[in-house]
């Protein structure tokens, strides 16, 4: 029998409610179905290591880390940077994108008032 924490009832629900709210991307046709299998496979991982964290311990005792939980505020951590600074070069790309359009934009009509004058 697994003992289940607090914790892990609040992860099994997180990751229910991902779980149905990725099914429903997809069936907005948000998400293609490479993205769907993805999301749907983290989803069940995380379900999975949050009902039985100890398939983690191998792991968390190869890197020399004293609790499992260290390990995931760890992974959050690395996680949280690289999507915000994912998300940052995305923000720049669509800038300049929208700069350049702008700037031909101010050109094409800033020569159709010189005609006028």
């Amino acid at each position: 029998m697994v003992n289940i924490l607090g914790i892990q009832i609040l992860g099994i629900f997180f990751a229910v409610f991902m779980l149905y709210y990725t099914f429903l991307q997809m069936k907005r046709k948000e998400f293609t179905a490479r993205e769907y299998s993805f999301w749907m496979v983290l989803w069940v991982m995380f379900l999975t290591v949050t009902v039985f964290p100890g398939l983690l311990d191998p792991v968390v005792e190869s890197l020399n880390i004293a609790r499992t939980m260290d390990f995931f505020i760890i992974l959050g951590f690395m996680f949280l940077v690289g999507a915000v600074f994912y998300t940052y070069a995305l923000v720049r790309k669509t800038q300049k994108r929208v700069e350049e359009i702008v700037r031909r934009l101010a050109i094409k009509n800033g020569d159709k008032k010189e005609k006028i004058i």
